[in-house]
């Protein structure tokens, strides 16, 4: 089993690479999207905290 996932691993690198030489743009754009929803996630949970505080 740890071979399969070295295996996936190795893999998702390999296209990531592949991805970032041949569309750095695109990259970029899915890289600022991703960033983009994790700190809207936060925010919402920091929100969601205050909100329950009554803040």
């Amino acid at each position: 089993m740890k071979i399969v996932k070295r295996v996936l691993i190795a893999l998702a690198i390999a296209f990531a690479a592949f991805y970032l030489i041949t569309r750095p743009q695109d990259a970029a754009d899915a890289v600022q999207t991703a960033v983009g929803a994790v700190v809207g996630a936060v925010v919402a949970v920091i929100d969601f905290f205050v909100a329950l505080a009554g803040g």
